[in-house]
């Protein structure tokens, strides 16, 4: 059903208020968003998302979202001048409070009211009475999805696929876990030390002659990102190839196993090295996002990490690492939005048991190789 204005009442989860607004059988020509003084941010930050689509936006000002009886007066005075128009509510946000005074008022001027479920991406008519429910088309991508937010992409890395001499080494590096992991760490390590000159410190005293290190510097050097110099150091081809050794080919082969299932599971967006940033109250943050996909508009994280989490000198970075996925991906993406932390080193049992009490997904150590089963299973 198509209507000429829909009411959405403003509250920190913006997903079900966007999604229905680009659905071309439900798009409005123009928004009424219900908002307190508290979310004032919240509908900018919507109608931001929404400039370039044509869709006209309004306000209707209450001035406390618990007041019951001042949002009805608000919301029938304001009803009451819409006469020739078609209004529908979307009763999904606000508080339960906007929620029960806006759904008494459109009930009571038989108007339509559609909930959109939390779970399954799809759209309720509540009324009136027998309209049956519809998925919401996927047509929202990234950019739009984390401004409405209030997140704004200045930044992303390619788009295209890992190409296949990386991925074969990405494959390979995968494959071997176990035999490759320690001489990898010591890699990592020196390619870190070449950050500004890409030239690595002096490998560590035995290290160049050891079957299984040069192993896998010729792995590297193959497909041309480094080079051993004959004084013992490491020197990088460029900013990129440096950043690839460093841990950025993990972020390759899980980018490359996503594009692989796009078609399949029917992901509507998916980018790497998405620079965002937020403005809060204290300034500007800065934000990078290994791996992020939307499916049925939901937002997917993902984290790569191929630092050691157990030792001595690694006591909290787990903790910490888990703390700040679980936090950027809710202010990114809602109540509904995924986590899933991808880690080349394991995990300590005890930041385990905090992933999964914060229903963050991971997979690591020699797990990596299934990540596409994974995937699958998580996206879903």
């Amino acid at each position: 059903m198509r209507t000429d204005i829909h009411v959405l009442l403003i509250s920190d989860q913006a997903t079900p208020n966007i999604t229905p607004l680009l659905d071309p059988a439900l798009r409005p020509a123009e928004i009424a968003l219900v908002t307190s003084p508290d979310k004032a941010r919240q509908a900018e930050w919507l109608e931001q998302a929404l400039q370039d689509t044509g869709i006209r936006s309004s306000r209707i000002a209450i001035g406390d979202a618990w007041d019951l009886p001042a949002i009805t007066d608000t919301l029938l005075d304001w009803l009451s001048n819409q006469t020739g128009k078609t209004v529908a509510l979307n009763v999904t946000g606000g508080t339960k409070l906007m929620s029960i005074a806006a759904y008494e008022v459109f009930r009571g001027d038989d108007r339509p009211i559609y909930y959109i479920h939390p779970d399954h991406d799809r759209l309720i008519w509540l009324a009136p009475a027998g309209l049956p429910s519809q998925n919401l088309a996927d047509r929202i991508k990234l950019p739009r999805f984390l401004a409405a937010h209030g997140a704004a992409v200045i930044g992303q890395g390619s788009r295209w696929g890992v190409p296949d001499q990386l991925r074969k080494v990405t494959e390979n590096l995968v494959l071997n876990i176990e035999s490759l992991a320690p001489w990898l760490g010591t890699l990592n390590h020196l390619a870190q030390t070449a950050e500004k000159s890409l030239v690595s410190e002096a490998l560590p005293s035995g290290m160049p002659d050891h079957p299984s290190f040069q192993a896998l510097l010729r792995k590297f050097a193959d497909v041309g990102v480094l080079q051993e110099r004959s004084d013992g150091r490491v020197a990088f081809s460029d900013e990129t190839g440096r950043f690839f050794v460093n841990g950025g080919w993990l972020e390759d082969h899980l980018y490359g196993v996503c594009l692989n299932l796009k078609k399949e599971l029917a992901i509507q967006d998916i980018a790497r090295g998405l620079v965002v940033e937020r403005k809060t109250g204290t300034g500007t943050v800065t934000n990078e996002i290994d791996v992020a996909l939307l499916k049925d508009n939901r937002l997917h994280v993902v984290e790569c990490k191929t630092r050691t989490f157990i030792g001595a000198n690694s006591r909290d970075n787990g903790a910490d690492t888990l703390y700040k996925l679980d936090s950027l991906t809710d202010l990114l993406g809602g109540l509904k939005a995924k986590a899933l932390l991808v880690s080349y080193k394991r995990l300590r049992p005890a930041d385990l048991q905090r992933a999964a009490d914060l229903r963050i997904e991971v997979c690591q150590g020699n797990r990596l190789r299934e990540l596409p089963a994974l995937l699958r299973r998580w996206i879903r």
